[in-house]
């Protein structure tokens, strides 16, 4: 007597230790991750880490932050939206900044912002009565809790997302090359002398 499998299809006798390999073949995230791109989380600045990461604070300061917490080398900062009565989203910012020269004028900021979704759940309250005949009976009433409960989780993928707010960085950095195409004091033309009157 022949047996014939089909494919994709798993003997279910197999331990319970086994039975991941009963699941369909569903490609894994991680098999996503090819380390090739560098651009989209990162930018380099013509400043020190510790002004380009003061310009990512106030940048994400003028844009509705919360800042959760500020060093000379990494920002955090989190702001809180509500697309609907029962849907409430999260963005939280990480921002790392690292010197990218050896004099330490250059800097490069690395950026990721991490998306949470809540849900609001409603759990119904109920109160247990005791009735001699039945024994305890549990009876709801009106009351109930109003809770958010997180669904998803996920870094922000797009690079224009964070192509605006590298621009927006770049604003709040300290203009130093402006300053050096002032005129200085000593190259003010001389105010003309007033003629002496004849």
């Amino acid at each position: 007597m022949s047996v014939s499998f089909r494919p994709r299809v798993c003997l279910c006798v197999l331990p319970l230790a086994l039975l991941a390999a009963c699941t369909t073949s569903r490609q894994a995230v991680y098999q996503n991750e090819a380390f090739g791109d560098t651009n989209t989380y990162s930018h380099v600045y013509l400043a020190s880490a510790a002004e380009t990461c003061e310009a990512a604070r106030r940048a994400l300061l003028s844009q509705g932050y919360v800042i959760t917490s500020s060093r000379t080398d990494a920002v955090n900062g989190r702001k809180n939206f509500q697309p609907n009565g029962d849907v409430h989203a999260e963005i939280e910012f990480h921002v790392v900044c690292a010197p990218d020269s050896a004099d330490g004028k250059n800097s490069v900021a690395f950026v990721n912002a991490l998306q949470d979704h809540y849900a609001l759940k409603k759990t119904n309250n109920a109160a247990s009565v005791g009735v001699p005949a039945l024994g305890s009976v549990s009876l709801p009433f009106t009351g109930s809790d109003d809770s958010l409960v997180k669904v998803a989780s996920q870094t922000i993928l797009e690079s224009k997302f964070y192509d605006r707010f590298f621009g927006l960085v770049e604003r709040y950095l300290p203009a130093s090359e402006r300053l050096s195409e002032k005129p200085q004091p000593d190259s003010l033309p001389a105010p003309d002398k007033p003629q002496a009157e004849k």
